[in-house]
C-alpha cells in the first residue's frame, strides 16, 4: 500500500512539475511583442440606468424582433472607469439584436475621443457572465451530488484537460509545433491526468488509458490519409482566411489544423468508450476471477459494439448539428447533391464524424485485448505468490 502511494504521489507531482514548467515557458511574455488591436480595445460591465429614447420596434421578417435605435443611459460597472455615467447610442438590429431596458447588463466598449473624453463606442453584447457562472457552478454541483467523490474526479480532470488545451496546446501551435504533434502529445497527456483522477493509480486506468491513446492515433491516421487524397486540409475551413491574416507573421502551420480539430473532437468520446469498456470488464472479471482470456476479450468486443453504436451516432450527429444551418441553405437553395458532397463545409463535417467513429471502432478490440492480457496478469500474479508459499 505504502509503495502504491509513494508511486500515486510520484506520479502527480511528475504531472504537476510538467504542466506548470509548459505554462510558464510557453505563456512566457515576448519583451518584443506589441499590444494587439484587440488588446488595445477597451470593454467593461455597464448596466442601464436610463433609457433616454427608444425607436425599435418589432419587424414581421425578423420574428418579432425589434429593429431601430436606442440612446441609453449606462453606468459602468467594471475597470478603471468604473462609476462613470455615460450616454451611448445602441442600433438594434437583426443579428445583433442587444435590445436595452432599464436595469439591463450589457457589455460596452468604450474610447476616449479626440478631446481625450470617455466615450462608449458601442454596445457588442449582453452581460452573460453572471448567467453562465450559475450554469458551471449549478453543472458542478450536480455532478458532485449525483457522482460523489467520482464526480468530483471527473470535474477536475476536465478542468485539467480544458487548461492543457488552453494554456498548452494553443501556445505550442502558435509557436509553430506541428498542430497534429502537439494534439497526439496533448491528448495523451490530458487523457492521462483525466482518467488517473478519476480512478486513480489502477490497471484500469492503464487499459482505458492506452485505448484511448490508440483510439486517437487511428483517428488521425485516418483523417490524414483522407486529408491527403481529398485532397483538403486547414485552408479549406471557415476560419483559414482570418487566420491566415492575424497570423501572417507567425511561424504556425495551419495546414495541420483540420486534423488536430478532428482528434480534439473525438478525444471526449474515446475516453468515455475506453473507461465504460474497461469498467464493465473489470467488474466481470471481478465477479469471476477465473476467467479465460478469450472470454475477457469476447465479453468487451460485447460490449464495446453496443458502445461503438451509440457513441459513432454521437459523434456524427454532433457535427451534423454544427452544419444544420447550412444543410438548410443548402435546402433553400435545391443545391444539386454533387455540389453539396463536394463542398469543403460538407466534407470536413462529415471528415470529423467518421474519423472520431474510427477512433472508436478501433478503440473497441484494443482495449478488449489490453484488458484481457492485463487483467490475467494480476489473476498469474496472485496464483505465482500462493504457490511460492
Amino acid at each position: 500500500m505504502k509503495k502504491n502511494l509513494k508511486l500515486k504521489i510520484l506520479t502527480v507531482l511528475i504531472m504537476l512539475i510538467l504542466f506548470v514548467g509548459a505554462v510558464v515557458v510557453l505563456n512566457r511574455p515576448d519583451p518584443n511583442d506589441v499590444l494587439s488591436s484587440a488588446q488595445k480595445r477597451m470593454f467593461a460591465v455597464a448596466k442601464v440606468t436610463d433609457v433616454l429614447s427608444d425607436n425599435a420596434a418589432p419587424d414581421d421578417w425578423t420574428e418579432g424582433r425589434r429593429i431601430g435605435e436606442q440612446n441609453l443611459e449606462v453606468t459602468v460597472l467594471t475597470g478603471k472607469h468604473k462609476g462613470a455615467v455615460l450616454e451611448a447610442v445602441n442600433y438594434v438590429n437583426a443579428y445583433f439584436n442587444v435590445d436595452a431596458k432599464f436595469g439591463t447588463r450589457v457589455i460596452v466598449r468604450l474610447d476616449y475621443n479626440d478631446a481625450g473624453e470617455l466615450y462608449v463606442v458601442s454596445i457588442p453584447s449582453y452581460d452573460r457572465s453572471s448567467v453562465l457562472m450559475i450554469a458551471l457552478a449549478a453543472f458542478a454541483v450536480f455532478m458532485i451530488i449525483v457522482g460523489g467523490k467520482q464526480g468530483a474526479r471527473a470535474l477536475f480532470g476536465l478542468v485539467f484537460t480544458l487548461l492543457n488545451l488552453w494554456l498548452i496546446l494553443i501556445p505550442l501551435v502558435l509557436k509553430g509545433v506541428s498542430p497534429v504533434l502537439a494534439t497526439i502529445l496533448i491528448a495523451a497527456y490530458t487523457s492521462a491526468g483525466a482518467l488517473l483522477m478519476l480512478t486513480g493509480y489502477t490497471k484500469k486506468t492503464l487499459c482505458a488509458f492506452l485505448g484511448c491513446v490508440g483510439g486517437v492515433l487511428a483517428a488521425g491516421l485516418f483523417a490524414w490519409i483522407i486529408t491527403r487524397l481529398t485532397p483538403i486540409n486547414g485552408f479549406n475551413m471557415s476560419e483559414a482566411e482570418e487566420l491566415v491574416i492575424r497570423a501572417s507573421d507567425s511561424p504556425m502551420k495551419i495546414s495541420g489544423l483540420l486534423v488536430s480539430g478532428i482528434l480534439l473532437s473525438a478525444l471526449g468520446a474515446l475516453m468515455d468508450t475506453s473507461m465504460s469498456i474497461v469498467s464493465a470488464l473489470h467488474e466481470v472479471y471481478e465477479q469471476n476471477p477465473s476467467i479465460s482470456r478469450k472470454q475477457i476479450f469476447r465479453s468487451g468486443m460485447n460490449i464495446g459494439r453496443d458502445a461503438m453504436g451509440t457513441m459513432a451516432n454521437t459523434l456524427i450527429l454532433a457535427f451534423v448539428g454544427s452544419a444544420f444551418n447550412l444543410l438548410i441553405l443548402f435546402q433553400i437553395y435545391e443545391y444539386p447533391l454533387i455540389q453539396i458532397l463536394n463542398s469543403d463545409m460538407i466534407v470536413i463535417e462529415i471528415l470529423q464524424g467518421i474519423a472520431g467513429s474510427v477512433g472508436i471502432i478501433t478503440t473497441t478490440p484494443l482495449v478488449s485485448a489490453l484488458c484481457a492480457v492485463i487483467f490475467q496478469l494480476k489473476q498469474k500474479e496472485k496464483v505465482s505468490r500462493k504457490k511460492s508459499k
